[in-house]
């Protein structure tokens, strides 16, 4: 699984998030009239809740930690944080890089599901949306970066610093991609070294850009697109290379899976692992986070880690 000393430190600019997550044990389409949409005043009754820490760099934080590694979230939090930084003292997550901003709370997301796996999610990005408060000059000791979701004025100076600084960096728009024209996408590409997305962003990246999988992988050290159970693919300069799906369990939450692929990453990368090896090290992460409701609630040792990857990659 690590080839090598101990490497530098990752630092994780995105987003830390509580996910506020309710059951309501009936369908949605039970209790919303089609014809009195504009009119929608509902009230469900939630017996089930639960809240999970979560947040990008939060999650990939906590996987490369599992992986042996040390990731340092770069992020603006609010008042309402000190749960939260309970929670990475005790999973062993640094917080020198974590900002609290006193006026506003920390990003959360408030998830009502239904029995039919419908979802009615309403998300306050508080402390986010400030996220240029924090520099990449800031930290120390970092070997490698990622610009993941966060307030959009953020990830374009992070990116810039990282570039500044020399740092290379993963762009990982996610969620925030909507939120860039084609030139800011073209100058993300042009400073980071690595660029990764799902296969519904790689879609918005080609029509936003023009770009192929092979014109974007000649920008840039590879273009990692993510499949879900149907793998993923990293493109390099030099050609394509399928990665298969690692063998899951069960699926219970596939949420945060996409971070633990991307801790996958990182640390193949920390560990100056080929591409091969790193692909399956990221695979098997994301196919260990859906075995576990929540973001943050997996385990395992590094000999349970290495037993499964030769079994599902031989």
């Amino acid at each position: 699984m690590t080839s090598g000393s101990r490497p530098g430190r990752a630092l994780i600019c995105g987003s830390m998030a509580y996910d506020t997550i309710m059951v309501f044990g009936d369908r949605f389409a039970n209790h919303i009239l089609p014809d009195k949409i504009h009119l929608l005043n509902v009230s469900f009754l939630v017996p089930q809740l639960r809240r999970e820490y979560g947040g990008c760099a939060g999650n990939i934080a906590y996987n490369l930690q599992l992986l042996g590694d040390v990731g340092c979230p770069m992020a603006t939090v609010g008042r309402d944080f000190g749960p939260y930084k309970e929670w990475m003292a005790q999973s062993g997550v640094p917080a020198d890089y974590i900002r609290v901003v006193g006026s506003e709370f920390t990003a959360q997301a408030f998830i009502t599901t239904d029995l039919d796996h419908n979802q009615i999610t309403a998300f306050h990005p508080g402390a986010m949306q400030r996220s240029e408060e924090n520099r990449v000059g800031d930290a120390r000791d970092i070997a490698i970066g990622i610009v993941s979701p966060a307030g959009r004025e953020g990830m374009v100076q992070h990116a810039a610093q990282f570039a500044a600084a020399g740092i290379p960096f993963i762009f990982d728009p996610g969620q925030q991609l909507p939120m860039f024209s084609a030139e800011e996408l073209a100058r993300f590409v042009s400073q980071a070294a690595w660029v990764t997305v799902n296969e519904y962003e790689w879609q918005v990246v080609q029509q936003r850009t023009g770009w192929n999988e092979h014109e974007l992988a000649q920008r840039v050290r590879a273009l990692i697109v993510t499949r879900g159970a149907a793998g993923s693919s990293i493109h390099t300069p030099d050609g394509e290379l399928i990665i298969a799906a690692a063998p899951v369990r069960a699926v219970v939450d596939p949420t945060g899976c996409g971070d633990a692929y991307r801790a996958g990453l990182i640390h193949g990368l920390l560990r100056g692992l080929d591409w091969p090896a790193t692909g399956r090290i990221a695979s098997l992460m994301g196919a260990i986070k859906i075995e576990s409701r929540g973001t943050q609630n997996h385990r395992f040792t590094r000999a349970e880690f290495d037993a499964r990857l030769a079994a599902a990659f031989g």
